[in-house]
């Protein structure tokens, strides 16, 4: 794959519980690559676990996968457990594997799950996650042309580096692109 241009394979969609495990896998990499900022440990069976099995049995809770040609390339743990009040949408966990990364994927694949869902939208970083804060930043700022607002949290069930923007309800068919801006954008390192 070139650097510089996205997949043009990508798919985000719901995982099915049959696609328990291999979500299961890709949060033990995207909390290994988190190790530095997230204070975990593993258990003793080497993993550092995550709780899963109500992102298929709640309807709040939607677990997504990316793949790339088919392939497992991410996935995105949604849900309505906003952090500050106002918010209808708080993105839980979201990964791209480093196969993956600096190619656009990460920013087309954050524009194709935000026009899943229309209304407002929270997602946060640790505070010492900068590359993460520096990405979102840069995503949300070309999906909402600058119209976010950032704070950080440094008490309660939650701390870190919050941003709050709203992902618009889709166009009517034949409205124009509003949305075309931001694939251009995609040439741009994520």
């Amino acid at each position: 794959m070139n650097k510089s241009t996205p997949p043009v394979d990508f798919e985000v969609r719901p995982a099915a519980p049959s696609e328990r495990r291999a979500l299961f896998n890709m949060l033990e990499l995207y909390q290994h690559d988190l190790s530095d900022v997230w204070d975990q440990d593993v258990d003793e069976q080497g993993q550092f676990g995550y709780e899963l099995d109500s992102y298929w049995s709640a309807p709040a809770r939607k677990p997504y996968v990316i793949l790339v040609n088919s392939k497992y390339a991410g996935f995105a743990l949604v849900n309505d457990e906003v952090k500050v009040p106002g918010g209808q949408h708080w993105l839980e966990q979201y990964f791209i594997m480093k196969k993956y990364r600096r190619l656009g994927l990460g920013r087309a694949a954050a524009v194709r799950l935000f026009d899943l869902f229309p209304g407002r939208w929270q997602l946060g970083q640790f505070a010492l996650n900068y590359p993460a804060q520096a990405f979102w930043r840069a995503t949300i700022s070309a999906y909402t042309r600058g119209n976010y607002h950032e704070t950080e949290l440094t008490s309660g069930s939650w701390v870190g580096i919050l941003q709050a923007f709203e992902s618009p309800a889709p166009a009517a068919p034949g409205a124009g692109a509003a949305r075309q801006a931001v694939p251009t954008l995609l040439d741009e390192p994520a």
